[in-house]
Order: structure tokens, then sequence, then C-alpha cells
């Protein structure tokens, strides 16, 4: 059980993180309430907010997303009623994330998949062609040493998860690799796209060797980063995508 300590420490660093910028960005005028319950429900998804994590204060989080905090207690009151956070009351209360949402059944992603269509392919191409020139980018212009030691740390929890945190911090590596490239508009697309294949991702059961076999991927992938070699680079990543959408087609056809 995390201490009131431990939830204000997790709360300072997923809100001076890039990430949680790219996710809970302003939303767009005309839609306010749809597409904050979205935003939300994307930093619960994510691992931006990780279960037992507070979202930041009302007034605070409202200024984030460029809503009125009558919108966002709406929006917050229907992630309440799905039971994804809860409210708590007293001098550290505040909105916490109850948990991560229920991975949908085999059944139930491949009629998604169906349902998507060739935005399933768009998605895939989409990720492929973010993420490889993330990491080209990165390779050609080096790491500082605080960079270094971010990634280093990111790449270890993914090495080291247990299968029910595995997808959250796998998610956080990926993004991260977006966010050390400096751009927001690459963070932020990166973040959409892994949010548009994460329940599909999550369907797929989370097996020892399918860890291992990525864990080798992502370590070519720093290696190569590290190493300032963006032809390295963009093969690990390229291989590792393939992979990825190998596994998914395969196991949701």
């Amino acid at each position: 059980m995390p201490t009131d300590a431990d939830e204000r420490a997790s709360e300072s660093r997923a809100w001076g993180d890039p990430t949680a910028d790219a996710v809970l960005r302003p939303v767009r005028a005309g839609n306010a309430f749809e597409e904050t319950v979205e935003r939300l429900m994307a930093a619960i998804k994510l691992g931006v907010v990780p279960p037992g994590a507070r979202f930041p204060a009302e007034r605070d989080l409202a200024a984030r997303l460029g809503v009125s905090r009558i919108t966002l207690r709406e929006a917050l009151r229907a992630l309440q009623q799905a039971g994804h956070v809860e409210v708590r009351r007293g001098r550290f209360g505040g909105t916490f994330v109850t948990g991560p949402p229920p991975a949908p059944e085999p059944g139930e992603a491949r009629r998604r998949v169906e349902d998507m269509g060739p935005a399933l392919d768009d998605a895939l191409t989409f990720r492929e062609v973010l993420e490889v020139g993330a990491v080209q980018t990165l390779a050609g212009r080096g790491l500082d040493p605080a960079q270094r030691a971010l990634l280093l740390a990111r790449l270890d929890a993914v090495d080291t998860a247990a299968p029910e945190d595995y997808r959250r911090l796998d998610t956080a590596f990926h993004l991260t690799l977006a966010e050390l490239t400096g751009s927001s508009s690459l963070t932020a697309a990166a973040a959409d796209v892994r949010m548009r294949l994460n329940d599909l991702l999550n369907a797929i059961p989370v097996l020892e060797r399918n860890i291992e076999h990525s864990a080798v991927q992502h370590a070519a992938i720093v290696r190569a980063v590290i190493d300032a070699d963006p032809e390295a680079a963009r093969r690990a990543m390229a291989e590792h995508l393939d992979g990825t959408a190998a596994l998914l087609r395969g196991f949701l056809a």
C-alpha cells in the first residue's frame, strides 16, 4: 500500500514528465467533455497516472486541459462511475486511479480489429514511422548524461517488470524515446498511436518468452542510441516493431 509520501512523490514525478504534457494537453473546443474524458483515460491507460496515484488538483488539471472546472468535474464523475478513479477526502485527498482498466477478452479484441479494418495497418505504419524516426534522431544527436540515465532507468524498469506491470512500463520506455527528442508534437503523436493500439496489445498474454525476446531488442535499441549509431538504431527499432505487429496480427487473427 503506497504511503502519502509515496503518492506525492509519484505525483510530482508524473507532472514534470513530458509524456504527461503530451497526454494531458489542452482539448479542442466543441467536444470538451468527451475529449476531457479521453485525455484522462489516456493518462490512466498509458500509465502516466499509475494505479494508486493521484491526479493533480482540479484547478491545475483544468488549466492543463484548458477546460472549466465544471467540465472537469463531470469528466471525473464519469470515470468514477465507471470505476476507474475514486475520490478521497481529507488532507491528502484527491482523485486517485483505482487500477488499470481490464484488458479486453481475445474475442472482444478480435471484434475491435475487425471494426478497425484498414485503420489497424494505418496505426502500425504510423507507429513505425514515428518511433524509427525518433531513435534515428536520438542516435544522430547523442544523449547528455541526464538523458542517458533516464533512458537506462526506463530500460531497467521494463526489463525487471512483473507481468501485470509490463505493458505499462513498456509504454513508458517507448514514450521516453519520443520524449528525449525534445519534440512535443512527436511525443503527443506517439502517445496517441499507442493509445490506438494498447487495448489490442493488452489482449495478448504477457509470456516470459516474449518478454525475454523484447528485452534483447530493447537493449539493442538503447545500445545503438547511446553509441550514436543511427543506422543500427533504425534497424533495431524496425525489427522490434515488426515483431510486435506480427505478434498482434497473429494472436488476433
